[in-house]
């Protein structure tokens, strides 16, 4: 039996996979720092000037992590890297694209000393036409400069420290190249993005298709939905633009007593293989063929609950940083498959991905293997021009990317309003916050939206409330009643600054304590960070654990996520170790992290 998403596992850009097999640039290139910034007038582009690198890193690792073999956490604002293509100009009809998945935060590059594409934006990927800068005959020579200021805090950056060293909640920084960087061959006219938006309700599946140019003259799109060996739909369309939007009939939805065996949920993560294919609308020659994969799943909200495909459903989330100790932000697909396997094996439906777009094989993995996730868009922490110009730009570009993805159930725009101090006082800054709620709601309207997580809360189809309280009883007296899926807070102040911004009413919001916990066990003598709270031993970190999980679920919240998955740098509360071990029994943890809910 083949199944089309089976072959996205490692493929860099899961839901558009085209054949032949992509290339991987993984591994040694060339580098160099560049702290005087003479690396563009002394041309340092020019393919025979090897001179200034005589370092050599492990792409996609960034120069500051062990694993790229450099390992210098310093202040270096620019680096240079350089490597040789083994590639040939490609035939007449056909074009040569070098894909980067993310470079942290300006790049720029060149093959052969020609120009061949720029991107700003550190955590979504961008790609380049190499086609007409590739040589007959010789090697190809390809640099990219990657520019990360450590000190612009009006550059969306998320957890990486602007100091030198590391502190509080903030860690080492991640600059440069971090995922994958590959090429691939495709015809002149050729798909560059797809989006899958299912309506359950309505038994379809809408598909955008965008082509990399516009099309010379008019094209048959012929669109084929599977699960496993069963065919959900076939379609063909006609197209004579650059962007497609057209319905696609599921017949097999209509029958509402079998949705089970046709539903993407974490407990039967079911997907759909998309094939589509273009070709020439009057004589039939054949353009391009891409494979893809859907979930057919709706989640919304209602009456204080969270509904996944109709109904309540309850979060019982972790905060994940996506971060290790001898890569940061970098990661292995391995490594990527092996944290939704762990949250998974812990009795977790979801996490809340908290400062980072994560790496798109692993939000394959949670399509894959079933795992509710919370997408959030890493902070800058200065407002002004410069901030909302470039955080609106690079979230478009993350919503894009991960339109798709059944896993993602909320876009998260801000978190706890950094980049946005004084939104009660400060009325651009909360025009800001309810901008970007419409903005994602414009982009993908399928999806909740919470402006602002944790507090301050403006516009948000979920109230995300962050305590930090450590006693069980004070949570259950905050957040145990009923008249919580109403809206009512009974201490519209647990954290550091007030919960709801004036004027903002109850619409049937689910209250979901989006961070709390946060315990650590006593760390090292002249540990920089010491947590919420500490505890002593294993037992007490289990006590206190089922303690505040067991306040959550005897609640009128609609989900939980504890802080926080993994323990990050100096930051030790996580349930699980930074290397991914255990602190308490597995069965142990999944007995407290499923307690039932009460309803």
């Amino acid at each position: 039996m083949h199944h089309t998403h089976l072959n996205a596992a490692g493929h860099p850009r899961p839901q558009l996979i085209r054949d032949p097999d992509w290339h991987d640039l993984s591994g040694p290139w060339q580098f160099a720092h560049d702290d005087a910034d003479v690396g563009r007038s002394d041309r340092w582009m020019d393919p025979d000037n090897t001179e200034p690198f005589t370092a050599t890193i492990t792409v996609p690792y960034p120069p500051e992590s062990g694993a790229s073999g450099i390992g210098d956490t310093g202040f270096h604002p620019v680096h240079w890297y350089r490597r040789t293509l083994d590639v040939t100009p490609p035939a007449a009809d056909r074009r040569l694209l070098l894909h980067f998945a993310a470079v942290d935060y300006r790049a720029e590059v060149w093959l052969n000393g020609h120009p061949v594409g720029r991107h700003e934006g550190g955590h979504t990927g961008f790609s380049c036409d190499l086609t007409d800068a590739v040589r007959q005959g010789g090697e190809q020579v390809l640099v990219v400069r990657a520019e990360d200021q450590p000190l612009d805090a009006t550059q969306p950056r998320g957890k990486q420290d602007w100091r030198r060293e590391p502190h509080a909640i903030w860690y080492h920084r991640t600059s440069g190249i971090w995922q994958p960087v590959w090429w691939e061959e495709v015809p002149d006219e050729h798909v560059t993005s797809l989006h899958w938006t299912p309506d359950v309700a309505g038994a379809r599946v809408r598909c955008e298709l965008r082509l990399g140019k516009w099309p010379r003259r008019a094209l048959d799109v012929r669109v084929r939905l599977a699960l496993g060996d069963r065919v959900l739909a076939e379609q063909r369309v006609l197209t004579d633009g650059q962007e497609t939007v057209f319905d696609i009939a599921v017949p097999a939805l209509r029958h509402g007593q079998a949705l089970d065996e046709l539903l993407w949920s974490p407990e039967h993560p079911h997907l759909v293989d998309a094939t589509v294919e273009l070709s020439d609308a009057a004589d039939h020659t054949a353009v391009d063929r891409v494979t893809s994969y859907l979930g057919l799943r709706e989640v919304g909200w209602d009456s204080g609950h969270f509904l996944l495909n109709h109904k309540p459903y309850f979060l019982r989330f972790a905060l994940q940083q996506g971060y290790w100790p001898g890569s940061h932000l970098s990661a292995s697909d391995d490594e990527l498959r092996r944290d939704v396997e762990l949250a998974k094996d812990a009795g977790l439906n979801g996490l809340r991905i908290h400062q980072k777009l994560e790496d798109p094989r692993f939000l394959y993995w949670a399509d894959r293997l079933g795992l509710l996730l919370w997408e959030e868009m890493p902070s800058a922490y200065t407002f002004g021009t410069a901030t909302v110009q470039r955080v609106v730009a690079e979230w478009t570009e993350a919503i894009s990317r991960d339109l798709s993805h059944p896993s993602i159930v909320a876009w998260v725009p801000i978190n706890e309003s950094w980049s946005v101090p004084n939104p009660a006082l400060v009325p651009a800054q909360r025009h800001f916050m309810d901008a970007l709620y419409h903005l994602t709601k414009s982009l993908d309207p399928s999806r909740p939206a919470v402006s602002n997580d944790g507090w301050e809360i403006s516009a948000a189809d979920i109230w995300g409330v962050h305590d930090y309280t450590q006693r069980a009883e004070v949570l259950r007296e905050r957040y145990g009643h009923d008249s919580l899926r109403r809206g009512d807070l009974t201490d519209p102040w647990p954290g550091p600054k007030q919960v709801l911004l004036d004027g903002v009413r109850h619409q049937g919001q689910p209250v979901v304590l989006s961070e709390f916990g946060g315990a650590t066990f006593e760390p090292a003598e002249g540990a920089e960070w010491f947590g919420y709270d500490t505890v002593a031993t294993k037992q007490e970190f289990a006590e206190r654990l089922a303690d505040l999980v067991g306040a959550a679920v005897d609640s009128g919240l609609a989900g939980f996520c504890f802080t926080q998955f993994t323990d990050t740098e100096q930051e030790i509360n996580g349930l699980f170790t930074a290397d991914r071990g255990l602190k308490i029994p597995m069965d142990e943890l999944r007995t407290i992290l499923t307690r039932p809910h009460r309803r």
